[in-house]
């Protein structure tokens, strides 16, 4: 959906709606179909959620990957506060939030799955600190939103929407988990 708005919250102006409740649906539908051609046997999958939105997306492909196949994937939750290069340079105090693994992941397929790719800084520390819970057979990129703009040589394997952003906008993603209406919203500063 690219229906235009304009609504002031926190300094920024909604610039485009680009996923509504049906689009977000729709492409996480998508999504495990895309992940399950992949995966013959979906017994081997763990998801993982980056803390928060990655979170609740993932516990959505996984009842996804329930209705299709009957089978309830395991899920995690990772925090990768700690793991940023960027930890202490604007916080002098990080808020840390767990990280918990339903199972050993070693010799699984791993998903890792956030709900938008920026630089890839964010999921570098995914990767580092999943690293020190074993070794999984594989380990794949499960995106919302894909915006480009990438520092580090990662990409996505799973997308639901590729987005041309330039650098300074941001991409807000709402999900009714945290009791907002599910939406992705290209967003600008205002001008004063």
């Amino acid at each position: 959906m690219t229906r235009k708005r304009t609504q002031k919250q926190d300094g920024l102006v909604d610039k485009q709606e680009l996923l509504d409740e049906v689009g977000i649906r729709s492409a996480l539908t998508r999504m495990t179909g895309d992940i399950l051609e992949s995966h013959l046997d979906p017994r081997s999958l763990v998801l993982v959620g980056i803390r928060t939105g990655g979170v609740h997306l993932a516990e959505r492909l996984r009842g996804l990957i329930a209705e299709r196949v009957g089978l309830e994937v395991p899920l995690g939750v990772m925090d990768i506060t700690l793991y940023r290069d960027d930890v202490f340079k604007d916080h002098s105090r990080p808020v840390v939030g767990t990280t918990e693994l339903p199972c050993s992941i070693e010799g699984r397929a791993v998903i890792l799955v956030d709900d938008v790719l920026f630089t890839g800084r964010t999921t570098r520390a995914a990767l580092v600190e999943l690293m020190d819970y074993g070794r999984p057979e594989m380990v794949k990129l499960a995106v919302l939103v894909d915006r480009g703009h990438r520092e580090l040589p990662i990409q996505p394997d799973y997308v639901g929407l590729t987005a041309k952003t330039a650098r300074e906008e941001l991409v807000s993603v709402m999900l009714r988990e945290r009791g907002e209406p599910d939406r992705v919203v290209l967003r600008e500063r205002a001008r004063p």
